[in-house]
């Protein structure tokens, strides 16, 4: 009798090729300046509501996060049916595309930029378009323009731009979205917004409030100090968030996130100091480099940007036996967490010590 075939299920071939979205690195004794996270750990007040949420473990969560979506729906000044909250701003990223594109249409971004775009973009099997940055490692809006054709369907304006921290300031933002059709979504990211102080910087906010081809996403990762909770929000129009809505993992912002969100919400201005702290800080570390013979982009964000280029892997092996972690692009740079002044002061030792 023959005998059957063997068969095996076989993941999508295209998958073969997709990069793995890659962490910072943690290394035990080390200082870890490679994830952008904030130094401070939860404030009492946030930690206590995590601890209260806890106790509500064997109970699922609200789908909806229907008092978190409210809260920010008060701060923005927006309608609760424009605020969309999801597992971390990546999460939404992914949303974002799938409740707009299918596999016949292109996603357009600046690159290097959050490395998550090109994944995200490949999951849900639309084109992805690498716009290449300015030589002043800024996002090239004009070249994005031109990248445009009739098969885009969403672009991502990240803003700082990570891992540069270039800004995009409102002058040059209120060209592109002149120039970008109707039909196409832009995706400004701020998830380094509370980060910013110049004052010719955008607020995505504003914008939504004037068109309707913007999704503002933000997080509670960076500033707020969350990034282990996984929690952010999109702001856009009620036709987008319902669509980003349709296609969230249910459940998968988990009442701990959420708790720790409100009660973050409640403690802004003392969690805003430690955000104060580290612009002081960001400012004196880029001093500190230039001085020390380094390129570094002016950034707006809570790290730096060093574009090392093929020394990149050789800085990051010379940061590791300094016992500080960075974010290595090898090939292209290296981002660094700004931090407590004491460990900026370590990283600042291991890289004035760098051969150039």
């Amino acid at each position: 009798m023959r005998e059957p075939e063997v068969t095996s299920v076989r993941a999508r071939a295209d998958l073969a090729t997709l990069p793995s979205y890659v962490p910072g690195r943690s290394i035990p004794g080390a200082i870890k300046l490679a994830s952008n996270e904030v130094s401070g750990g939860p404030l009492p007040s946030v930690a206590k509501a995590i601890a209260d949420a806890a106790m509500q473990a064997h109970r699922y969560p609200d789908m909806g996060a229907g008092e978190l979506t409210a809260r920010l729906a008060a701060k923005l000044g927006l309608p609760e049916t424009q605020i969309a909250v999801g597992c971390g701003s990546v999460s939404l990223c992914q949303q974002l595309i799938q409740a707009t594109c299918t596999a016949a249409d292109e996603v357009v971004f600046g690159w290097r930029s959050f490395e998550a775009y090109p994944i995200v973009t490949q999951v849900v099997g639309a084109k992805q378009v690498r716009v290449p940055l300015t030589d002043d490692h800024a996002l090239d809006l004009d070249a994005m323009i031109a990248a445009i054709t009739p098969r885009t369907r969403l672009m991502f304006v990240c803003t700082p731009n990570n891992p540069t921290g270039t800004l995009v300031r409102k002058a040059e933002l209120d060209r592109f979205l002149d120039a970008v059709p109707s039909n196409v979504l832009v995706v400004l990211d701020e998830a380094y917004f509370e980060f910013v102080t110049d004052p010719d910087a955008t607020d995505g906010i504003d914008y939504l409030r004037e068109r309707d081809n913007i999704a503002v996403l933000r997080t509670f990762s960076k500033a707020y100090g969350l990034a282990g909770l996984r929690v952010g929000y999109c702001a856009a129009s009620e036709e987008i968030t319902a669509g980003v809505r349709k296609v969230y993992v249910p459940f998968s912002v988990n009442h701990l996130a959420q708790a720790a969100a409100i009660a973050s919400l409640d403690a802004e201005d003392e969690l805003f100091q430690r955000v104060h702290e580290i612009k002081g800080e960001r400012v004196r570390v880029r001093d500190e480099l230039i001085a020390a013979g380094y390129e570094v982009p002016e950034t707006q964000a809570n790290f730096v940007w060093l574009p090392l280029g093929e020394r990149t892997a050789e800085f990051n092996d010379h940061c590791l036996e300094h016992k500080v972690v960075v974010r290595a692009f090898v090939g292209d740079g290296a981002r660094v967490t700004i931090s407590t002044p004491e460990e900026n002061d370590v990283f600042l030792t291991a890289a004035k010590s760098f051969s150039r």
